[in-house]
């Protein structure tokens, strides 16, 4: 991990934070104040960010590559809840304010770089800044919200369903996500996606 302002790529980086979903409301000086807190990590495919069960927390921002959220059974089943992709965050925002353990894991889909802060100095820069903290916690919302809608999809459309769906939402992920990571977030083996697939782009020929 390298401290932001220490960054040999810091200029891209400041760019990419300023277009993140969250922090592009942020003025200048509020920016600078925040990059104090922010430190950079490269991450390889498969590396893991946040374990389930974890009480030491962070907040990420993601500046390249892609991130999922995981949650464990006692099993060791696992089921993806969200993809992350470049100018999206990744929070347990909820169960840092709760004071529980991280519900679910967040690990790396591909090679990925994010920014990220402890949580605790992440909230006490959003109560120095209201708009934002509004902002951030209507965004971690409407996050819980889309993982509740998914968790639903899984249960209430078959297989054709969960495709078209998933075009419908987020078209420009299903070209971005390796397949077997795909696949196992919709509930389908690699083969029947790959039929899906094709059948959907014969249709739109």
């Amino acid at each position: 991990m390298t401290a932001l302002d220490k960054h040999p790529e810091k200029n891209l980086i400041r760019l990419q934070l300023s277009q993140n979903s969250v922090l592009n409301s942020l003025d200048p000086e509020s920016m600078a104040e925040l990059e104090r807190y922010l430190v950079i990590s490269d991450l390889k495919k498969s590396e893991i960010l946040l374990h389930q069960g974890d009480h030491q927390m962070e907040q990420y921002f993601v500046l390249d590559g892609i991130l999922k959220r995981i949650v464990s059974s006692a099993d060791a089943k696992e089921m993806i809840l969200r993809f992350a992709i470049e100018k999206d965050i990744e929070t347990s925002y909820a169960a840092w304010r709760l004071k529980t353990a991280a519900p679910y894991s967040i690990a790396c889909v591909t090679k990925a770089r994010v920014a990220r802060m402890p949580l605790k100095k992440w909230a006490e820069f959003l109560d120095a800044h209201k708009p934002l903290k509004e902002s951030f916690e209507f965004e971690v919302m409407r996050l819980m919200s889309e993982i509740m809608a998914h968790t639903i999809t899984l249960h209430m459309l078959d297989a054709p369903g969960r495709v078209e769906r998933f075009l419908r939402k987020y078209e420009d992920l299903f070209e971005l996500l390796p397949k077997k990571e795909l696949a196992a977030y919709l509930n389908l083996s690699p083969e029947t996606l790959s039929r899906l697939k094709t059948k959907h782009k014969e249709l739109f020929i």
